[in-house]
């Protein structure tokens, strides 16, 4: 039995991220799995260049890594090529996240010209949704009435589900975060909303997924910082 770990919004928590890859390893036991990360993994938090670097140098012989992009990505992307305003991005942590790119940062402005070219081509080719026989793994959300392979990117990465919603796409259960909700997860018949706000609260909840049954989790990590951590 093949599993898929789903690791939702880490918002510059490298404590958190390493304490999930710790877990899913032991959780996996040597068992040829995917883990699905899904997006944000920058602003807010103290260590956004280390969530990146962490994530672009991972290996395991047994779990395939699967990164997916986040809107706050897609902000830094578009502010660093200068398709965006800095204070756009500045309003939604993007001030952590240049300052996680230089100790000294504090003491001027911002300049975005310290994020190296190389992190920014990383996020670049991020893809904006997984698929798989019995799931769709995303950032934000999908539009349940457009085919997967049609979907468009302000869909993925921005769109918030309304109050109530409860459906995936077709038969496939929709994974995603980007809907902080300290209650997470937040589980229906069709989709699981599994953002906690982990880098405020500090408790990051990853989604087990079993690959050949269809429907939600089959069980839920939890990975806790350490106070002060």
């Amino acid at each position: 039995m093949s599993l898929t770990y789903a690791v939702p919004d880490l918002h510059g928590r490298i404590d958190l991220l390493e304490g999930a890859l710790e877990r899913i390893a032991l959780h996996a036991a040597g068992q040829r799995s995917t883990i699905v990360t899904l997006g944000d993994y920058v602003d807010r938090g103290p260590d956004s260049r280390k969530v990146i670097e962490r994530l672009m140098t991972w290996q395991s012989d047994t779990l395939q890594l699967v990164t997916l992009k986040g809107n706050h990505e897609a902000m830094m992307w578009e502010t660093c090529n200068n398709l965006a305003e800095l204070g756009w991005w500045k309003k939604n942590g993007g001030d952590q996240t240049i300052a996680s790119y230089s100790e000294h940062q504090a003491l001027r402005p911002p300049d975005v010209r310290l994020v190296p070219q190389t992190h920014l081509d990383w996020i670049d080719k991020l893809s904006l949704i997984y698929i798989d026989q019995h799931r769709v793994f995303v950032h934000a959300a999908v539009d349940p009435k457009t085919p997967l392979d049609r979907q468009n990117a302000q869909t993925l990465l921005w769109k918030r589900y309304p109050p109530g919603f409860t459906q995936g796409h077709g038969r496939r259960h929709v994974v995603h975060g980007h809907d902080a909700n300290a209650r997470a997860p937040l589980v229906t018949k069709g989709k699981t909303n599994l953002d906690g706000q982990a880098w405020k609260t500090g408790r990051l909840v990853i989604g087990v997924f079993e690959d050949d049954r269809p429907g939600g989790a089959s069980e839920f990590l939890e990975v806790v910082a350490r106070e002060g951590g």
